[in-house]
């Protein structure tokens, strides 16, 4: 049976398949200007050609490893287990670049992207030892995120990815925030998608979006391991992990801001919650695998 919402922003696994890709999201399909998502499985020995064209893209390995053959560089990708089990390397990809992903043991592999008129970036290899591992809020609101490519950490040209990891029971994505409008200094003006695994069988979990009186938009999704959610504005979170299954997402952004910030706003219905944080611990079952 369907599950979620009926909702042109919740992408239930498979419905956005296009070959060779098990998800396509592109400014294009999404109705939008700057963020893109393409999930890629290779069966053991199978290779890809990727052209990026007007767009800057990773490689970032979700199971399994890679090689990445681009602008006479090989970039071989140690890669990982599953998502919830380490931090993995990632390749950079610039645009107007031809690239060929091969994987000698088959695997999946994310292909986060942001469209970009500038191209001053080389290819290049990510460390996961270099990936910043952070553990945001506490109590039932504790989570990770895997700081892979945001400002300081790793440079691109409109391009901003992470990881966000909750443990089951945990919202994350809370208190609900938004990143629509420029205004310099206080938010920046970010489109974003969402592309979730959950952890053990039948597993599930819940994601929020809800917008403005002049920018409506109304989500409320029952998301499952290789579902998206398309937040173009609005209001977004809580992301909710079902007791029981530990909830994943790749969050992708990208915006036209030339100085690739990223500055949030909160609701300020619940932006409050952020005091209670305090007197409470970090969930300790955090963090997740290799980085406990």
């Amino acid at each position: 049976m369907p599950y979620g919402t009926s909702s042109k922003y919740h992408l239930p696994k498979g419905t956005s398949a296009h070959d060779p890709y098990d998800l396509l999201v592109t400014p294009e399909s999404a109705g939008r200007e700057h963020s893109g998502l393409r999930v890629l499985t290779l069966r053991p020995g199978e290779e890809h050609a990727l052209t990026t064209g007007e767009s800057e893209f990773l490689v970032l390995p979700l199971n399994g490893g890679c090689t990445v053959a681009v602008d006479g560089q090989v970039l071989e990708l140690v890669g990982r287990a599953d998502v919830f089990s380490a931090v993995s390397d990632f390749a950079y990809v610039p645009r107007e670049s031809q690239a060929v992903i091969s994987s000698a043991d088959g695997g999946t592999f994310a292909l986060p992207s942001a469209r970009t008129e500038r191209g001053g970036q080389p290819a290049r290899y990510g460390r996961k030892e270099d990936v910043p591992v952070e553990l945001r809020g506490a109590g039932a609101c504790s989570r990770q995120v895997n700081n892979y490519c945001l400002p300081g950490t790793f440079d691109a040209e409109q391009l901003l990815v992470c990881e966000v990891l909750t443990r089951g029971g945990n919202w994350s994505s809370y208190p609900p925030h938004r990143h629509d409008e420029a205004r310099p200094g206080l938010e920046s003006e970010l489109e974003e998608i969402y592309c979730f695994q959950v952890a053990g069988e039948n597993g599930f979990g819940y994601q929020r979006v809800y917008g403005t009186e002049d920018r409506p938009i109304d989500v409320l999704a029952e998301v499952r391991s290789g579902d998206a959610v398309l937040i173009p504005h609005g209001w977004h979170g809580p992301s909710i992990a079902a007791p029981g299954h530990d909830l994943y997402y790749l969050d992708v952004m990208a915006g036209p801001g030339q100085d690739r910030a990223w500055l949030i706003c909160d609701d300020p219905a619940h932006g409050w919650v952020r005091t209670t944080w305090e007197s409470q611990d970090v969930d300790d079952r955090l963090p997740f695998g290799e980085n406990r």
